[in-house]
């Protein structure tokens, strides 16, 4: 190692690029933006997932028909019959009780809906249920009752 070798290190960090300053600054005049144009000017930057150089953008060219309830969706938590074999007979089973054991997540209404057997008695208390989940809830000597 001599002295001759030795390097200056490298700036830890870089220094911000001082636009419009004047000659001096090397960054006077045009401000890095070169001459005229859309994104010389201030404001000319285009919100780039919608433009598309100049055509007309996708969503505005597709026309637009039909209806969305989607503000007034009624959104279910659902749940088969065949999953509320986990409880022992005769225990009430409510949404809170589902959340306990993880049959559902969300915050969201339960619907019971009639995949798989059940057998035995049950009282099932849920927002919802499908005509198939009533009738083998019911064969089983449970009851169905809609809550809210």
């Amino acid at each position: 190692m001599d002295l001759q070798r030795l390097k200056e290190l490298a700036p830890k960090r870089r220094r911000r690029k001082r636009v419009g300053c004047g000659p001096g600054s090397g960054h006077g005049k045009t401000a890095c933006r070169g001459h005229k144009g859309q994104k010389s000017r201030s404001g000319g930057a285009r919100p780039k997932h919608s433009f598309e150089g100049g055509s007309m953008p996708l969503f505005r060219r597709v026309p637009k028909r039909g209806f969305s309830n989607a503000p007034h969706k009624k959104v279910f938590e659902y749940v088969n019959v065949g999953s509320l074999a986990v409880f022992e007979a005769g225990t009430e089973v409510t949404a809170e009780l589902l959340r306990a054991r993880r049959l559902v997540r969300r915050n969201h209404p339960v619907k019971i809906l009639g995949e798989g057997e059940l057998d035995r008695p049950l009282t099932v208390r849920a927002a919802a249920f499908t005509k198939t989940a009533r009738e083998k809830i019911e064969k089983a000597g449970g009851k169905a009752e809609v809550v809210g």
